[in-house]
């Protein structure tokens, strides 16, 4: 296992791929690592969760750009995938944005998700948002592609105008931003198939769509979404979702029956929680390092 910062990044590759791929959401370096020994091609680290996760917060701009950097370098520590970074508004002006991209591009991140929702932002599935001047936006854009030190790091534009000015709106945007300098366009928040199809026709280049459980966008299937043109199907917080889930029904049982016997298939094994976090690379370190192995 390579445990050096910064492992290939592959995403022009993958984004290029006549067949879309799924990117699932990870809130921590725990969920990062059960996603890329499930076999998944990149990860998204999804500022949402990670509020919600390390903060215990909503998702209304409440974490700062250091708190998500912490994040983003204990993830890169122990996987090798390619991390496309919920980076919300760039975390300000386009000057935040500059340093934002630095911070995050040297943390680990292989790409970077910038919204023009208006700071504090909201997640997209809420009430109430709001956007910036369009210009305002590609001046962002300008400064982050003006920030990465690397030309494999992508930067990808998020438009909410959807739920604000229509789709009409989004796609405009949407255009607008890919000429700006753009890799990716992410069109947040259409309601309908037909929207959805309408934005994979008209926006140019690579397209991001989010599918949230329980948001407003329909919940259409891999295969429909690449006949559309979506590169990339975004799963951002489903496996937080299921986890929430999970504890919950876990924690009810413990409170009401004192004790776990009668769920145990509902939870990982010991040695397949040792497994999952890579406990036998660490050993082995620990042998080498104690005299155990001789170093050739």
């Amino acid at each position: 296992m390579n445990l050096e910062p910064g492992g290939p990044t592959g995403l022009r590759k993958l984004f290029s791929r006549d067949r879309p791929f799924l990117l699932p959401g990870a809130m921590n370096a725990l969920a990062a690592r059960i996603i890329e020994d499930t076999g998944f091609d990149a990860i998204y680290v999804t500022g949402a969760g990670v509020t919600n996760a390390a903060l215990g917060m909503p998702d209304l701009g409440l974490i700062t750009v250091s708190e998500l950097a912490q994040q983003v370098a204990l993830i890169r520590d122990v996987v090798e995938l390619p991390l496309v970074v919920d980076g919300d508004t760039g975390f300000g002006n386009p000057v935040n944005t500059f340093r934002t991209v630095r911070m995050l591009e040297r943390a680990g991140a292989n790409a970077i998700q910038l919204e023009d929702q208006t700071f504090p932002k909201r997640c997209g599935h809420f009430e109430d948002k709001s956007v910036v001047d369009a210009g305002e936006f590609v001046a962002k854009i300008r400064a982050a592609a003006d920030a990465r030190t690397s030309e494999d790091f992508l930067i990808v534009a998020r438009t909410d105008a959807a739920a604000t000015h229509g789709i009409g709106e989004a796609i405009e945007r949407a255009r607008l931003f890919v000429g700006a300098g753009a890799d990716v366009s992410f069109v947040e928040g259409p309601t309908t198939r037909e929207d959805i199809a309408l934005v994979g026709r008209e926006v140019p280049g690579p397209k991001l769509i989010n599918i949230v459980f329980g948001g407003k966008t329909p919940m259409l299937g891999l295969d429909e979404l690449g006949g559309m043109g979506y590169s990339a199907v975004l799963y951002a917080n489903a496996g937080l979702q299921a986890s929430i889930r999970a504890m919950q029904d876990v924690y009810s049982h413990l409170k009401e029956h004192g004790d776990a016997a009668a769920i145990s298939d509902r939870l990982a094994g010991f040695a397949e929680r040792q497994r999952v976090i890579r406990k036998d690379f660490y050993d082995d370190l620990e042998r080498r390092y104690s005299g155990g192995e001789e170093d050739n």
